[in-house]
């Protein structure tokens, strides 16, 4: 019996009565990112947090835990008691990289009840409004006139941003320069700075750069554009069939019982619906895409086969 079992068993069954189930939460529960504090993913978390309070009825607190592209907080997440009680954000890609990458990790995709999905990030190439480059390719021109010195930042090995990059060295035959970092935060820096030269982020995470003139896109990476860039073509457009981004949701360690995870995803369905968050996530201009526990788990086992046939053709390790 393994021990997701063993705490489903001891823990899950008295909390499954509805007299319990009905009296949760009666302390506050802990949020843990795994990234850390101001990149898209805490942006999001937080007001959705604050709003969470009022249909939860306790608070709940944030806890950033960065480092080694969301490992550390992935696996804080995964090892915490399943009592509805710590909660948290998953992030794909990583969420089903890490443990491809890493067999030593010391979480799986089964460690996870998928909560709510609530973004659905495309990712995009930034520049500063000075470079010349202005398009994907003038990005492959410049690569193969410089190979391997191109550098860019991404929040970390095999992340989508990272996996973005791997698909068009692939599709063009070229060699960027790697620079990982705990988030998109810490990229967003280095780029202002001049330390790099191309910030591989969601939209979601530079859309205020853009729209104050601090960060200009060469294309965008979803399959379709994305309405409120409409104007910016996407890869494929541009003749390159690179597609990536990064969902964003909730989640909790696995053998929650079932009525403690309703409580927590009707928590979670109210506070996306409510004006206030409604609101953040306008102005944070979020792409949402808003799925329930089954369709999100359904989801997520889907990418992780699709993460592990690309990575036995092409394993991503720098």
């Amino acid at each position: 019996m393994d021990r997701r079992t063993l705490l489903a068993g001891l823990v899950g069954f008295p909390l499954a009565t509805p007299a319990l189930a009905q009296s949760f939460p009666d302390r506050p529960l802990s949020m843990v990112l795994a990234f850390p504090a101001g990149g898209g993913t805490d942006v999001a978390a937080r007001p959705l947090a604050r709003i969470m309070e009022k249909y939860l009825g306790q608070p709940v607190v944030v806890t950033n835990r960065p480092g080694a592209s969301g490992e550390i907080g992935f696996t804080e997440l995964a090892r915490a008691r399943p009592d509805g009680y710590t909660i948290g954000f998953i992030n794909t890609p990583t969420i089903v990289t890490i443990p491809i990458e890493r067999p030593a990790t010391r979480f799986r995709l089964d460690d996870f009840a998928p909560v709510l999905n609530i973004v659905d990030d495309p990712g995009a190439i930034w520049v500063l409004p000075d470079s010349p480059i202005r398009t994907v390719a003038d990005l492959v021109a410049e690569a193969k006139r410089r190979p391997g010195q191109v550098s860019y930042g991404t929040s970390g090995i095999g992340s989508d941003d990272h996996l973005a990059v791997l698909a068009l060295e692939r599709a063009t035959g070229t060699k960027f320069l790697h620079i990982p970092f705990a988030g998109g935060a810490p990229v967003r820096t280095a780029t202002l700075s001049k330390q790099i030269d191309l910030a591989v982020t969601n939209i979601g995470e530079a859309i205020g750069d853009f729209r104050q003139g601090m960060f200009r896109p060469i294309g965008q990476m979803g399959p379709t554009r994305w309405p409120v860039m409409a104007d910016v073509p996407t890869f494929r457009e541009q003749g390159f069939d690179v597609v990536e981004g990064s969902m964003r949701g909730l989640a909790a360690p696995a053998g929650l019982p079932r009525p403690v995870l309703d409580r927590i995803v009707d928590a979670a369905r109210k506070a996306v619906a409510d004006p206030e968050w409604q609101a953040v996530a306008t102005q944070l201009a979020l792409p949402l895409r808003i799925l329930g526990p089954d369709e999100y788990r359904a989801e997520l086992v889907t990418m992780k086969t699709h993460y592990e046939q690309l990575w036995a053709v092409h394993p991503w390790r720098e």
